[in-house]
């Protein structure tokens, strides 16, 4: 039985780059029995964790500020189920808050509605070339795209998913910072693809998720 819904926000790291978002559910579930903390389960014949995270990321990705929901069978305060949980995750995450959210709230996922990415290009990457580049991209009507997976193949408008985009100098490099919508998984490496640039070259690093404000009935 849920009593209790946390919203914990978290970072990936460096260290878990490279894993599945099953394995990093994985994770999230050895860490909260470790912390012994009193997780809802589901009904039926094989029970599964009631835990769910806001938008899978892909692997090679690091971020910060993503979300994952926790129902909880009895209630904890959040500060000390983010400090007991903090003492058993592994290196590579870091729980940056815990906040209570209603039970009555919609799913997690359902709510993402944007997210905002910054694409790390190679230090030798032009910056000007990289701004002229963005710029074109942005003054376009639209831009067809298709997306492959196995036999599947998706065609959308990719201009259509790319809310504004800015061109940053870093200590690392050239970057791009983005906003895309998340319907159609409008992601940094198909934009880095479109402006004519390798999106293997480019490291990945999701800044935030933005959510859609719930509505409640009166």
């Amino acid at each position: 039985m849920k009593v209790q819904r946390l919203r914990v926000t978290f970072a990936r790291g460096d260290l878990l780059r490279y894993i599945t978002h099953l394995d990093l559910m994985r994770s999230w579930e050895r860490a909260i029995k470790r912390a012994e903390l009193p997780i809802a389960y589901s009904e039926g014949f094989t029970r599964h964790p009631q835990l769910a995270l806001a938008a899978p990321l892909p692997v090679g990705a690091t971020a910060e500020g993503e979300l994952m929901d926790v129902f909880l069978a009895s209630a904890v305060e959040p500060r000390q189920f983010h400090e007991r949980l903090a003492r058993q995750t592994p290196p590579g995450l870091t729980i940056e808050r815990v906040d209570e959210a209603p039970l009555t709230l919609p799913s997690l996922q359902s709510l993402v509605q944007e997210w905002t990415w910054r694409a790390q290009f190679p230090r030798d990457t032009d910056l000007v070339a990289l701004r002229d580049a963005v710029a074109r991209f942005l003054e376009r009507d639209s831009f067809p795209w298709e997306q492959r997976r196995e036999k599947e193949v998706k065609r959308y408008d990719l201009r259509a998913l790319v809310i504004d985009a800015t061109v940053e100098l870093t200590e690392d490099g050239p970057a791009f910072i983005a906003r895309f919508k998340a319907e159609a998984g409008g992601r940094p490496e198909q934009l880095a693809a479109a402006l004519g640039y390798d999106p293997h070259t480019i490291r990945m690093h999701r800044l935030a998720l933005g959510l859609a404000t719930p509505v409640t009935a009166t």
